[in-house]
């Protein structure tokens, strides 16, 4: 392109204003002259305004102030000097007119047609101005035009290079060029109004400085080995990157960007779910069965479709699958009641039943997406582990020019990147964050343009591998490639919520650590390694992460606690069970093998899950109520005391072949019927304990025993409660029987701290209330204790299981809601006996406090805060305020023809 050809493309009548600057500069002129129109409109009297005068003056000095600097670049401009010459004529002119016109209106302020005589003026002189400050920003865009052009003409230079002293010359060249053009480009950038072309701008830049050192170091390769075709097609591609990033930069400079939605928008297959829980919804009035049905069928059907890819991927676990499958068809069958009873309220009003069946859908529809959301994580999990082995061994390979080994490593290297792209895809379908979404999408593009490029700069390096170009270029695309993960590592982390990804990656680390048992005991040190590998790597990965999402939190109890967690498993955990792997792995490969102390490798591995499991329980139990109840905390509640099949009790040796073994495994068979009257005593529970919360952990627990032991105890009970649904830590009888001594073991320490509480109180009728709250509390814990050694009864009756709890079951949940309340009690009486009470004698009013009752310092909340929305606002208003203006507003009612109605 010369510079004949780049021309102005604007037309004068068109007062889009596109950058900040402008609108900025316009600004004060726009304040300036509607003030002055809506000065004296108030008046009563006939007058002189000295305040409008003032404003005329101001108008006047902004009017030659634009004038001035307009000459000014009109002078170092000449190529549109014509242009801008013209245009400052034009804003003179209308600044006189507006002037003279201000001036009569000013002497006579409520004179109608002198006012309407202003707003004319006012329009043309806001037009001319804003004529002027386009083609001044139209200018700037020329000037970028030239430094663009000087670039391309640099980069077409390189094609035809031949030696290294005139590509070193070249490069230099192209750099100076490049480096001005990423300048004035991120001014630009910095400058628009619109955000789709500040993102594409960015998005070139991003490629001119990130390809800037693969372009010198690929054609230094293809200088050095031209009769290679790899080395030739590395160099074509960072050119033609380069070329397209130029590219993108003119087309948005000139207001030619396509402005294509490729990146942007939800998942696809989120996008179905809300669509169909949405058309579900339905007026039984109008409802037609031979439209609505096949509509809803098939829209289902294509969701089910997008859930069966997701299931057949070669990383879904089949467990994970299974659920899919199972999730898919309940959906189904739950569309299909809900259609029948669509049937049968047609023409009529809702009833219950079509109601309960609506929720029942929704209900379904949530578990899917709680499934697919899963699976996705299952992948994310897998797949982003910092797997850097395919790209190491093809590296190492081709330094050795192994030509074969070379191939076979960019066969798995090729399956990995396809691997990225695929789970980066998968992840976008279920994400609702467009922005996360976009961003996914365009570093999987860029992994995609990019692995076959890595594949050649290997195969260069084998072909030559003592070029020192080779080498060179090898790093430089690993040291991208490596950089571009990373961006696509983070960008599907901010697609992905942490309930879902603590929760999946829990398992897998349960998973591994069994696999790692499993290893010790057949000797299998390779195993034992590579699995060991990736303990360690999904928990730094989880480390990681949590970091990660602390950073959009203020610094406060709750961060340090969660930092904590994550500290204690970096620091104190994994190197203690990396030094135990290496001394089992070590042990395995000597002839004959060596001493392991396998205990102690358990209780390393051990300490690694319960270290991520705590880091789970900072991050979402420390959140509150506003936990997301899609996120199956039970997922993870086979506890790892299942690593070994020594730590496996069976406590029904009499049932063979139910799998039955342990009494939460009886639990979990109990029949449907009493399930659901245990539930509904454990909601019952769960009342009790939202008491518990609101009484207890309003209070600091620093120099509070009191509160220390009854938190401790309501913990213990909420993991009993949990085991009469088939969930939660607790297994076994044993179990049950040692949670319960605990319970008594807090409960007989709070009974001391009450008593000493209650000495001090005078005799009152709190004294009374608090040592019968206390007998309560005695009588409940032995209670707990009996109802714990019961367990579930299973019979074998003609080859059918016969399972009943229920009795069991609910004695112990009545048992758990009385100790709680009792405790609830117990609380509000010591803080009424040891606050609101003054000592009987001077001995009592000296003794020192059994506890410090102090409130819990309300905890930090996060950075990012929900909007509070305009119905919120405006329902608290105050006096009349200054108004503020926006030009740009304002601007836009000047360009509307005039009404006198408006006066």
């Amino acid at each position: 392109m010369s510079d004949s050809e780049i021309r102005f493309v604007w037309n004068p009548k068109e007062l889009e204003i596109k950058t900040r600057s402008v609108e900025h500069a316009l600004e004060p002129l726009v304040v300036q002259v509607t003030t002055l129109l809506s000065s004296e409109r108030t008046i009563k009297k006939k007058g002189k305004s000295k305040r409008a005068k003032v404003l005329v003056e101001a108008v006047e000095r902004a009017t030659a102030n634009f004038v001035e600097n307009g000459k000014a670049i009109a002078s170092e401009n000449l190529e549109v000097k014509k242009e801008m010459l013209a245009a400052v004529d034009e804003v003179m002119n209308a600044g006189n007119t507006m002037s003279a016109t201000s001036r009569e209106f000013a002497n006579d302020p409520i004179n109608s047609p002198k006012r309407e005589d202003m707003v004319k003026a006012a329009r043309s002189l806001l037009s001319a101005v804003t004529r002027l400050l386009t083609l001044a920003d139209l200018i700037d865009v020329h000037l970028l035009l030239k430094t663009l052009q000087k670039a391309e003409k640099d980069l077409e230079n390189l094609k035809l290079l031949k030696s290294k002293t005139q590509l070193s010359e070249g490069i230099n060249q192209f750099g100076r060029s490049a480096l001005q053009l990423m300048n004035q480009a991120g001014r630009r950038q910095n400058d628009l109004r619109d955000p789709i072309e500040r993102e594409d701008l960015a998005g070139a830049r991003a490629i001119l400085k990130r390809y800037s050192t693969l372009l010198l170091t690929s054609s230094k390769a293809y200088i050095k080995h031209p009769e290679l075709t790899a080395a030739q097609g590395n160099r074509d591609f960072v050119i033609r990157q380069v070329a397209e990033a130029i590219n993108t930069i003119r087309q948005v400079v000139q207001g030619e960007s396509k402005r294509s939605n490729m990146f942007g928008g939800i998942g696809e297959l989120l996008a179905a779910l809300d669509s169909f829980d949405n058309q579900v919804v339905m007026d039984p009035m109008r409802y037609n069965d031979l439209a609505s049905r096949p509509t809803l069928e098939e829209q289902l059907e294509s969701i089910i479709s997008g859930a069966a890819l997701m299931a057949d991927s070669s990383s879904t676990r089949d467990e994970r699958r299974d659920k899919i499958v199972t999730e898919c068809n309940i959906v189904r069958q739950a569309l299909q009641d809900l259609l029948a009873e669509y049937v049968l309220n047609r023409g009529k009003r809702a009833s219950k039943e079509l109601n309960y069946a609506v929720d029942a859908l929704h209900e379904k529809t949530r578990d899917l997406r709680r499934q697919l959301r899963k699976a996705i994580v299952d992948h994310v999990s897998d797949s982003f582990l910092e797997d850097g082995a395919p790209l190491n061994l093809m590296i190492e390979a081709a330094k050795t020019g192994n030509e074969r080994a070379v191939n076979d490593y960019s066969q798995m290297f090729t399956e990995h990147a396809h691997k990225l792209i695929e789970v980066a895809n998968l992840a976008c379908s279920m994400a609702d964050n467009e922005d996360g979404v976009k961003m996914v999408r365009y570093a999987a593009q860029q992994i995609q343009n990019l692995y076959n490029q890595v594949i050649n700069a290997a195969r260069i390096l084998t072909i030559r591998p003592n070029s020192k170009a080779a080498h060179d270029n090898m790093e430089v695309f690993r040291k991208t490639w490596e950089q571009q993960v990373m961006i696509l590592t983070d960008a599907v982390d901010d697609i992905v919520t942490i309930d879902d990804f603590l929760a999946v990656s829990e398992n897998h680390i349960l998973e591994d650590v069994k696999k790692c048992c499993l290893a010790l005991k057949e000797g299998d040190a390779e195993f034992l390694q590579r699995i060991a590998g990736s303990v360690q790597g999904r928990s730094n990965r989880i480390g990681d992460v949590v970091i990660g999402e602390m950073d959009n939190y203020e610094s406060g109890l709750y961060t340090e606690r969660v930092l904590e967690a994550v500290r204690m498993l970096k620091s104190a955990h994994l190197p203690h069970f990396s030094k135990q792997v290496e001394l089992a792995v070590d042990a395995l490969l000597r002839m004959p093998v060596g001493p392991i102390d396998e205990n102690e490798f358990i209780d390393a591995s051990r300490l690694v899950y319960d270290g991520v499991r705590e880091i789970r329980r900072a991050v979402l139990l420390s959140t509150g109520d506003d936990n997301d109840s899609d996120t199956e905390w039970d997922d993870s509640d086979d506890y790892i005391e299942a690593i070994t099949e020594d730590d496996a009790v069976d406590e029904y040796p009499e049932i063979d072949g139910f799998g039955i073994e342990t009494a939460i495994d009886a639990m979990k068979q109990l029949p449907e019927e009493e399930k659901v009257k245990i539930a509904e005593q454990v909601e019952e529970f769960r009342t009790e304990q939202i008491k518990f919360d609101k009484e207890v952990a309003k209070w600091d627990e620093n120099g509070n025993d009191l509160i220390v032991l009854a938190k401790d105890m309501c913990i213990i009970m909420m993991e009993m409660t949990d085991f009469t649904r088939g969930k939660g830590r607790l297994k076994t009888t044993t179990d049950m029987i040692n949670a319960a001594k605990k319970i008594s073991e807090a409960g007989t320490k709070l009974d001391k701290v009450a008593r000493m509480i209650a000495e001090q109180c005078p005799e009152s009728t709190t004294k009374k209330d608090l040592i019968a709250y206390l007998q309560r509390i005695a009588l409940y814990c032995h209670q707990l204790n009996i109802t714990s050694k019961v367990k579930a009864d299973v019979q074998n009756v003609s080859g059918e299981l016969v399972v009943s709890g229920l009795d069991s079951a609910t004695s112990l949940l009545q048992a758990a809601k009385n100790l709680i309340s009792a405790v609830v009690l117990t609380v509000k009486s010591s803080y009424v006996a040891s606050t609101k009470y003054k000592k009987a004698d001077d001995k009592q009013a000296y003794q020192k406090p059994v506890v410090i009752w102090r409130m819990k310092a309300p905890e930090k909340k996060p950075l990012v805060r929900k909007e509070i929305s305009e119905e919120a606002k405006a329902k608290i208003r105050k006096g009349p305020q200054k108004k503020v203006l926006n030009p740009m507003k304002v601007l836009k009612e000047f360009h509307e023809p005039i009404s006198r109605s408006n006066f």
